[in-house]
């Protein structure tokens, strides 16, 4: 797949050329008032526009050849390529009260986040388009519909292609039926690509612990293309489910290699994203006269800037997207001016044929998932290990067009997402330097979705510890340094020079003993990969052929993660008021108990494990941990302390005025230390 590279390095040169990748059709289909008309500060009531965008590519440009299987898509009379995604915007009813700033915030598996209240009484016009093409219609996390986008299916010479396949099957709870799309993170809400044969002869589904264990395969007789959820096994036979005899066990990692057909040409995600968002910027009407929701007249669009963000399988987008050229749009203008990339910093296998975009790459979950390969690095570096030079900003770079960056992450990204690497040279002996229009914010003690739950896979409860509010005055400042180059506050992240990143062994993480609290060094390690001769490591794009994947080298990139302080809490990063008065350890990891894999990562949660009351309680417990009465003494004494925090945070512009209250009004009412 070599072959791609040039197409990256020259289609700058020839992108002012008239080209055909384009929104041919906006088509509005519900336009309603918004929160019962409430008032958002100055911006006034709001409105929720839905509808969808019919898009055309243009195989044959330099822009978009890099998308996989493009030339085997169908094509309409013009030779062009289609493809209609779902959209979402919120106006402010008086689009004269906007700001001017396109927010685009990118669906989760096709689940729009909420927009933010404080950003919306700022003027923000927020949009949600929809890119994951294997997504299924739905109700998403919100409420609102699941936004879906129809992207065709590549056929070669007429035919149906077929491919092999890897499914990774995983539960919490004893299942019978799994839907062959239903790794930990997609599920039943994800298309699942059809096996050619109902008959598994000749296939092997197996089983195992750990990642690392020996597979242990299933009797033939014991398993089956079939759905029991009605009917006991062997079930009804389907082409896109698999039943085991006995059920799925919450305690095993399950495998299946097995020959599916018809992938999807999931890359138009990508131009869809990139499209989109350039008609909403600059165009005031589609190809037959439809007038663009934005626009205050025929001729007048008062959009000024755009940022996208991408949370966490969207951040892995973000970063794709860059790295393969799409923030330069069919004119060669920037398609997006600011970018949060939060809480990931791999890629995503978006553009793979038979990709799964919903994988995860984590240390127990999807671990042998593509996507997770070098370069790692925002700036371009020589990896030595791979032999790849290349970094996120390889493209966009040259024809600078490259967008101001803040990547945020919570504490969980270190373990599992090698949060490090980007950071680090792959040895992890030395810091590197980050390019100047690229800022990286930790939240320490956070966990990837903050969560007070327990967890059942640990029995602790998860880190309810919140960075919404950081996050919220971050993304203030990049509106600031997108519009009118205001410099947002220094990066905060350990490194190796402060000695705040280290080592995932105890003595170096400096990890207290804990009562009850299992500390093993668990991190999620980079084996470099062979997925085959037709797969493209350096753009995540091509055709995998090797599953599972065999190992080219294992253990060669060192993961480095915070170091804590003597109540086990991260000492680098942004350490909002929970951190800075703390009432207990707040982790980004949690190791599983037994029956759930034992001693692995518990995906992305963390723990809170909360501080004795009295010095009496922690003495018999064997806590080296202060208590809170030794730590504060009074209910008042704890208050003034956050109090301060708060204004601290709000000093140092990571944390905005009302949330400082918020947060002492929050300590008042705790009754922690009554």
């Amino acid at each position: 797949m070599n072959h791609l590279r040039p197409y990256l390095l020259v289609f700058t040169l020839l992108l002012p050329l008239t080209t055909q990748a384009k929104i041919v059709r906006l088509v509005v289909q519900k336009t309603e008032s918004f929160a019962d008309g409430r008032q958002f500060g100055n911006a006034g009531a709001y409105e929720k526009v839905s509808g969808q965008a019919f898009g055309e590519v243009d195989p044959n440009l330099p822009q978009n050849r890099i998308i996989q299987d493009l030339r085997l898509a169908p094509r309409n009379g013009r030779g062009l390529v289609e493809y209609v995604s779902d959209f979402v915007i919120l106006r402010p009813k008086d689009m004269g009260k906007s700001n001017g700033l396109l927010f685009l915030s990118l669906p989760n598996r096709g689940n729009p986040f909420p927009a933010d209240t404080v950003l919306l009484k700022r003027g923000y016009v927020y949009v949600w388009g929809a890119w994951q093409g294997d997504v299924l219609p739905g109700e998403s996390w919100s409420g609102w519909p699941r936004l879906t986008i129809k992207v065709p299916v590549a056929t070669e010479n007429g035919q149906p292609i077929t491919g092999k396949l890897r499914a990774e099957f995983q539960v919490t709870t004893p299942a019978k039926t799994q839907t062959l799309s239903s790794g930990p993170f997609s599920g039943a809400t994800h298309h699942s690509y059809e096996t050619v044969s109902l008959d598994n002869t000749g296939l092997i589904l197996t089983r195992r612990v750990h990642e690392a264990d020996p597979r242990e395969p299933i009797p033939n007789s014991d398993w089956a293309f079939a759905d029991c959820t009605s009917k006991p096994f062997p079930g009804t036979p389907s082409t896109t489910k698999l039943s085991l005899k006995d059920g799925f066990d919450p305690n095993y990692i399950y495998e299946l290699v097995y020959t599916a057909k018809d992938p999807l040409v999931l890359g138009l995600g990508f131009a869809a994203i990139r499209d989109i968002t350039s008609f909403l910027r600059t165009n005031t009407t589609d190809e037959v006269g439809n007038r663009n929701p934005l626009a205050t007249s025929p001729k007048t669009l008062p959009i000024r800037a755009t940022i996208m963000q991408g949370i966490s399988q969207c951040s892995n987008f973000t970063r794709t997207f860059l790295q393969l050229g799409f923030n330069t749009d069919e004119t060669g203008k920037r398609v997006f001016d600011g970018i949060n990339a939060h809480i990931a910093t791999r890629r995503i296998s978006l553009n793979v044929r038979f990709g799964r975009p919903g994988g995860g790459g984590l240390q127990r979950e999807d671990h042998l998932y593509p996507s997770n390969e070098p370069p790692f690095t925002w700036q371009v570096t020589k990896d030595p290990v791979s032999g790849i030079t290349g970094g996120i900003l390889e493209t966009c770079s040259p024809d600078g067009n490259c967008p101001k960056i803040m990547q945020t992450l919570s504490s969980s990204e270190y373990r599992q997402i090698r949060a490090s690497l980007p950071t680090t040279d792959p040895a992890g002996k030395q810091d590197l330097a980050i390019p100047d229009n690229v800022r990286i914010y930790l939240f320490a003690g956070t966990q990837h979705t903050p969560n007070g739950a327990v967890d059942p896979t640990t029995g602790f409860s998860m880190n309810h510890n919140p960075y919404q509010p950081g996050l919220r005055a971050l993304l203030i400042a990049l509106e600031q340094w997108v519009m009118v180059d205001k410099r947002p506050p220094a990066s905060v992240y350990p490194t190796l020079k402060a000695q705040t990143l280290v080592l995932p062994d105890k003595t170096s993480v400096g990890w207290p003993a804990i009562p009850g609290v299992v500390y093993n060094g668990r991190f999620n390690n980079v084996p470099l990969l062979n997925f085959g001769p037709a797969y493209d490591m350096h753009h995540v794009t091509g055709i995998v052929t090797e599953e599972p994947p065999q190992p080219i080298r294992e253990n060669v990139y060192t993961v480095l993660v915070p170091k804590v302080d003597q109540d086990g809490n991260e000492i680098a990063g942004i350490r909002n008021t929970t951190m800075r008065v703390p009432l207990g350890t707040y982790t980004g990891w949690a190791v599983r108990r037994a029956g759930y894999g034992q001693g692995d990562l518990a995906s992305l949660n963390g723990m809170f494990i909360p501080f004795k009351k009295t010095k009496a309680e922690r003495v018999a417990a064997g806590d080296p941990r202060l208590s809170l009465e030794e730590r504060y003494g009074t209910h008042d004494a704890y208050v003034a302390a956050v109090r301060k925090a708060a204004d601290e945070l709000v000093r140092e512009g990571f944390m905005l005025p009302d949330d400082a209250r918020a947060d002492v009004e929050m300590a008042q009412k705790n009754n922690s230390l009554h």
